[in-house]
């Protein structure tokens, strides 16, 4: 009987490859012995060190209050997305901020009112409406400071995790 030659046994020239196997076999060393050797004692243990257990955190007390938008009068439901008035330093809606500052100025066409971040917001202008990457920003209103402590936002922030 022929075989069909892919086995390892009839290999042609096998002077060739003995040896090599085996010399590098020499030079490696067992990995659980050499980067670690406090698993030489036990090879079936995987963590090394035990994880704590996540507690859950204690909420605040207090509980929490909407304040109402001094400009449009109606409450603030979502809290976290309220931006500090400029003349009062109270809580305003993020969308009365957009249209108050659309109002104070004559928008072309393609142009349009954006955060930009930081507490400031910028006139935008797109070249090419439907390609939001291309623009050019022609004027920029510095709404809030951006690492000032405001008051009213020092309540919420103990819901807050600052992990």
């Amino acid at each position: 009987m022929s075989s069909s030659g892919k086995g390892g046994s009839n290999r042609k020239n096998k002077h060739r490859f003995q040896g090599r196997k085996d010399d590098a076999q020499k030079y490696e060393k067992p990995l659980n012995e050499s980067l670690f050797p406090e698993l030489r004692q036990d090879k079936n243990r995987i963590a090394l060190h035990e994880r704590p257990r996540w507690t859950a955190p204690i909420l605040p007390s207090n509980p929490v209050t909407t304040p109402d938008c001094p400009w449009c009068g109606k409450q603030i439901t979502d809290i976290t997305t309220a931006i500090t008035d400029k003349e009062t330093g109270l809580p305003v809606h993020f969308d009365c901020v957009l249209e108050r500052i659309a109002g104070m100025e004559n928008l072309e066409t393609n142009d349009s009112v954006c955060y930009i971040g930081g507490g400031r917001f910028g006139i935008i202008h797109y070249n090419n409406p439907p390609d939001t990457r291309d623009f050019i920003i022609k004027k920029i209103y510095e709404w809030e400071v951006k690492d000032a402590n405001i008051e009213w936002r020092k309540p919420f922030s103990e819901y807050f995790s600052i992990t």
